[in-house]
C-alpha cells in the first residue's frame, strides 16, 4: 500500500532517470494522448461528484490527469460535462466539454480522440476515478505498448477480468471506437480479440471508485487523512 501513495514528483523523477536513450527516441516516435473521462454521473455516490472528492488534499480527478501527463502522455486532455469539474482542473489539462455525455461513455471516448493532436499514434484511455493510477502505472504501459511487437492495445492486468483501464489503444483501432454507442468502450472493442491486446502487470493499483465505502477503503491508504471538500 505504500507505493500507491508515493508523492508524484518522486515518481516523476524516477521515471526520468530510468528512461534510456532508446526509449526517448520511441516516445518521440510514437507519441500517445491521455484522455481522462471525467463526463460520467455519480449515480452511486449519494450527493456528492466523485471526481472532486478529497484524496490527500487534492481532488480525485486531478490525481488521474497528473498522472497521464507526468508518466509520459504527450498530451493529456479531460473530458467533462459539469462546470465543477472543470473548476477543479485549475488548468491543468486540455478542457473538452461534452455536451452529449448523458448519452453514455462511448460519446466521452470519441470526443476525447478527436480532440488528440494529429501526430498522436495512440490513446490512453483513463478513468477519472481511478486515483491510485500513478505516473509509473502509464510509464509501465508505454514502454509496453512502444516495445518492438507488441500488440495494437494494452492494458493493466487485473483480477477475474483480466485487464482494467487505463487501457492504450492504437490509432488504427480508432475506427472501432467511433462505432461505439451508449455506455460501450474499448472493452467491447477488445472483448474476445486476444491477437489485438497485451496485458502487462504495472505499479499502482486500478481500483476505482464508485460508492462511499470504496471512497473510505482508498483514503485509509494515505498517510494524511483530510475530510471531503469541492475543489
Amino acid at each position: 500500500f505504500a507505493e500507491v501513495a508515493i508523492r508524484a514528483g518522486i515518481e516523476v523523477e524516477w521515471i526520468r532517470a530510468a528512461r534510456p536513450p532508446f526509449e526517448r527516441l520511441a516516445a518521440a516516435l510514437l507519441p500517445v494522448g491521455g484522455i481522462v473521462l471525467a463526463a460520467g454521473r455519480s449515480s452511486r455516490m449519494p450527493g456528492s461528484q466523485k471526481l472532486l472528492l478529497d484524496i490527500d488534499g487534492v481532488p480525485m480527478v486531478r490525481h488521474v490527469l497528473e498522472a497521464a501527463s507526468e508518466g509520459g502522455c504527450h498530451q493529456t486532455v479531460v473530458v467533462y460535462a459539469e462546470e465543477d469539474v472543470r473548476r477543479a482542473i485549475d488548468g491543468r489539462a486540455e478542457l473538452i466539454f461534452n455536451a452529449k455525455a448523458g448519452s453514455g461513455m462511448a460519446s466521452s471516448l470519441q470526443v476525447g480522440l478527436r480532440a488528440l493532436r494529429p501526430e498522436i499514434e495512440g490513446a490512453m484511455v483513463l478513468l477519472g476515478d481511478q486515483p491510485l493510477v500513478g505516473s509509473r502505472t502509464v510509464a509501465t504501459l508505454l514502454r509496453a505498448w512502444r516495445r518492438e511487437g507488441s500488440r495494437p492495445a494494452v492494458a493493466v492486468s487485473s483480477g477475474e477480468d483480466g485487464w482494467a483501464p487505463p487501457v492504450i489503444i492504437s490509432r488504427e483501432l480508432w475506427d472501432e471506437l467511433f462505432a461505439l454507442k451508449g455506455d460501450a468502450g474499448a472493452r467491447q472493442v477488445l472483448h474476445g480479440r486476444p491477437e489485438l491486446l497485451d496485458v502487462v502487470p504495472a505499479p499502482g493499483r486500478p481500483d476505482d471508485i464508485d460508492t462511499p465505502d470504496d471512497y473510505a477503503k482508498i483514503v485509509r491508504l494515505f498517510p494524511r487523512k483530510r475530510p471531503r471538500q469541492r475543489a
